[in-house]
């Protein structure tokens, strides 16, 4: 209990005398910005299953890109585009529907990534740990620069697309009658989509990145129900899930990737307990009173 009991130990002195829980710190809050206000998007268009197809889509490129010596964020990046392009040359020339195009090329893409890294040149691709589960505490000033910029596209990708986005994402037909060309928007949503999973999975890992594009939504989604507010509210709850999930991988020697993901998780399941159970109370209150007039 040594977070009541000496607060600033626990919860001030990790960050102010290690420069590399500062640098985590601030690489988990730009993830969180980049996340929320892209992955607001992807909870309210029900497109978690692309995000995720989209999170592994990248190991190839990653895996390519250790091979042949460049940068693994061009690899990951050039992946990704690969991908939504694929997405949509699917959706456009063939009677299928969005989820089977994406399970397509998920599979098929993931299959890429292992055939790669267990062939013979596979074999010296390095350690792949940090891109499938991160590496939040090994970040240096280049990677946050990258995330910077990162957070500004997306950031700006939204609030310039935002009343697209806001109009296809519940009326995809209005959106069209009113020229906001609700195809170039959503191809605009699945490229800021790339950008945050590939700014951040070198934190907190393209496995666990999910955990942040959806759960502080979602749970933000539980709270508030204007967009703006799900956005901030999102941000508030990753910036919970970074701080916390941070301290506790200090203290207790838990992967610090992992242990942000699972508290963004946690958070979404007390708050989902606790609306639950006022609702019950409610109902329960309504049924009481109901009886008794009666």
């Amino acid at each position: 209990m040594e977070f009541l009991t000496d607060p600033v130990a626990w919860w001030i002195d990790p960050f102010t005398s290690n420069i590399f829980m500062r640098r985590a710190l601030y690489a988990g809050l730009l993830v969180v910005l980049t996340t929320s206000v892209v992955g607001t998007w992807v909870v309210l268009r029900g497109m978690s299953f692309l995000g995720d197809a989209l999170a592994h889509g990248v190991l190839p490129g990653i895996a390519l890109a250790f091979i042949i010596g460049v940068d693994t964020t061009i690899g990951a990046f050039v992946a990704a585009i690969a991908m939504v392009w694929g997405i949509n040359m699917i959706r456009s020339h063939s009677p299928l529907p969005e989820d089977t195009s994406i399970g397509v090329l998920f599979v098929g893409f993931l299959a890429l990534a292992v055939a790669i890294m267990s062939s013979s040149s596979g074999a010296y691709v390095g350690d792949l740990n940090r891109f499938l589960f991160g590496s939040v505490t090994g970040v240096d000033a280049g990677d946050l620069r990258r995330q910077a910029i990162a957070a500004v596209i997306s950031v700006g990708g939204v609030v310039v697309f935002y009343r697209a986005f806001l109009v296809m994402t519940f009326d995809h037909a209005q959106a069209q009658v009113l020229g906001l060309r609700p195809r170039l928007a959503h191809g605009v949503l699945l490229v800021l989509l790339a950008i945050s999973i590939i700014a951040s999975f070198e934190a907190v890992g393209n496995l666990l990145v999910f955990a942040f594009l959806i759960a502080p939504p979602a749970t933000a989604v539980l709270l508030v129900r204007r967009v703006p507010r799900i956005m901030v509210a999102a941000a508030a709850v990753g910036t919970v899930s970074v701080v916390v999930g941070l301290l506790a991988s200090y203290h207790y020697d838990t992967a610090a990737g992992a242990t942000m993901a699972l508290a963004t998780v946690v958070v979404f399941m007390a708050v989902l307990t606790v609306k639950a159970t006022l609702s019950a109370f409610g109902v329960h209150r309504g049924h009481s009173h109901a009886a008794a007039a009666g």
